[in-house]
């Protein structure tokens, strides 16, 4: 959190976790800043998280870009940066400890009135770890998660497939959780001359942002489907922007299905109820992190 021409009332704040496969894509940079730009988070850490087998360190080369992304905007050592797990847990009654997961727990178990929120922008080994190691912060945050296919039967979701074993820990646990699938995530689409105007001009983090993903609209520019060549997905930032708004009439609540291995939703009767979102504010979305950016570039 800096400093904004508003004041958010102490009641209304919230602690957050972040947890961020930062190294894998352009979009996680976006919602880490709108992240430490609101002043209702109260941020408690930044978590790098591993992004599959593409890359055996993955975690820790999120934990150096969310240094890097903190160093631009003069706020590195402000918060906690810590790593996560840098492979997936080995099945979904075993956890892969990390000090990532060492701070949920500390997080969770902290005696502190503000209510602990932890968002999930890549899979979700952290947590099902945590969960794993200590049940007992199930009943002390609430997590939303950027991830799975699209509701009611599932499919492929590159999140999801990086740690299908947590993520079937995590749905068949107590934990409260919010969850943002594929199809409402992509609703946050965005024009890269868009980019240019509202973010390039504020100051070096804005810059980096707008460069940081050019390059890797550049780079991906032979694969078929993705990307498109002059539109973007932020989407990671319902994972944030969710915490100032939680879009009350948006969701639905559903039982918990059970995640197969090919990553397809199983009803299961009598599992507990998750909030699935099936749509997100894109205008509130863009508008508010292009203006808080704006406002700290001041």
């Amino acid at each position: 959190m800096t400093k904004m021409p508003y004041e958010v009332p102490e009641a209304k704040q919230i602690r957050v976790i972040v947890n961020s496969d930062a190294k894998c894509e352009a979009d996680d940079q976006y919602a880490i800043v709108h992240a430490v730009l609101s002043p209702r988070l109260q941020i408690a850490g930044i978590i790098g998280a591993h992004y599959g087998p593409r890359s055996a360190t993955g975690a820790e080369d999120s934990c150096q870009e969310i240094d890097h992304v903190l160093d631009l905007m003069g706020m590195r050592g402000k918060f906690p940066v810590v790593r996560g797990a840098n492979l997936k847990i080995p099945d979904a009654l075993t956890p892969a400890p990390s000090p990532g997961s060492d701070l949920i727990i500390k997080e969770a178990m902290k005696d502190d009135p503000l209510p602990l929120f932890a968002v999930f922008q890549g899979p979700l080994t952290d947590l099902a770890s945590a969960y794993l190691q200590e049940p007992r912060i199930a009943g002390r945050l609430t997590a939303v998660w950027i991830g799975g296919g699209t509701y009611p039967g599932g499919d492929n979701e590159f999140n999801l497939s990086n740690d299908i074993a947590a993520a079937q820990a995590v749905f068949n646990s107590p934990i409260p959780l919010w969850q943002v699938p594929k199809n409402v995530y992509s609703m946050v689409r965005v024009g890269l001359a868009e980019l240019a105007v509202k973010v390039r001009p504020h100051g070096e983090i804005g810059r980096y942002l707008y460069e940081y993903l050019i390059g890797h609209n550049m780079k991906n520019g032979n694969r078929p489907q993705w990307p498109k060549g002059e539109v973007w997905v932020l989407g990671d930032s319902p994972a944030v922007s969710l915490l100032v708004d939680d879009q009350e009439f948006d969701y639905d609540l559903v039982e918990a299905p059970e995640i197969a291995a090919d990553m397809s939703y199983q009803i299961k009767s009598g599992n507990r109820k998750i909030r699935v979102y099936r749509s997100v504010d894109s205008r509130f979305i863009l508008e508010d992190f292009y203006a808080k950016l704006a406002l700290f570039a001041q």
